[in-house]
């Protein structure tokens, strides 16, 4: 019998032929491997300079700008985390990035979040659908009643489209590298986490306001 604790790799070829030693041996692996799940992300992150150009900044700009806005509206560290990956599905997964995005950040934050990330391509199509053959302009209506559509509206209005601005003073990926680590750190699918049916604003006047004073 293998042990585990000395074992360098499985022996077997097909998974079915797996022993308990074997499959304990790997979980221990993947266990390790998952702590470093948000360095991974961040260096993605980088990637997306080699993303969609013609844009007056860059993927990973629009990343971190969206990301500063959210921040200095004061929202909590779930929508800024969510706000810094919604785009990063942007270079394997160009035909449904959102979704992309929302699958990596579902098991570690609120669902309200995730699901604003998952669909916000539906909404984006406000600003530019009326200017494109084929597209639909009102997509966004097909998840009208939502409980989180509102808060869509506001993701899209105040956070993303607007995040293209060159001129616009905003905080470096460095700053939000520690709130990646602390969201990715976390217990995937905490029911205390993921909160469904939970709300909370993206707009805190107060908390707004301390982090400009700090």
């Amino acid at each position: 019998m293998m042990d585990a604790q000395k074992m360098e790799k499985v022996n077997f070829t097909q998974m079915k032929d797996g022993t308990k030693e074997e499959y304990e041996f790997l979980t221990a692996h993947e266990t390790d491997h998952t702590k470093h799940t948000a360095d991974r992300l961040l260096r993605a992150l980088v990637e997306l300079d080699e993303s969609l150009s013609g844009y007056q900044i860059t993927r990973l700009g629009h990343s971190v700008q969206s990301a500063t806005r959210a921040w200095r509206d004061g929202a909590d560290i779930d929508w800024v985390v969510s706000a810094l990956l919604h785009d990063i599905g942007d270079i394997y997964a160009p035909y449904n990035h959102d979704e992309y995005a929302a699958t990596i950040l579902k098991p570690f934050v609120r669902e309200q979040c995730a699901w604003v990330v998952q669909t916000h391509g539906d909404f984006q199509m406000l600003y530019y659908g009326h200017h494109l053959e084929g597209f639909d302009q009102h997509k966004r209506e097909r998840h009208r009643g939502h409980p989180y559509f509102d808060d869509n509206a506001v993701f899209c209005e105040r956070w993303d489209q607007a995040s293209f601005d060159p001129a616009y003073v905003t905080l470096p990926l460095e700053f939000f590298a520690p709130m990646v680590r602390e969201v990715f750190d976390r217990p995937p699918y905490d029911p205390e986490i993921i909160r469904p049916s939970a709300r909370e604003p993206l707009q805190n006047k107060l908390v707004a306001s301390q982090r400009l004073q700090a």
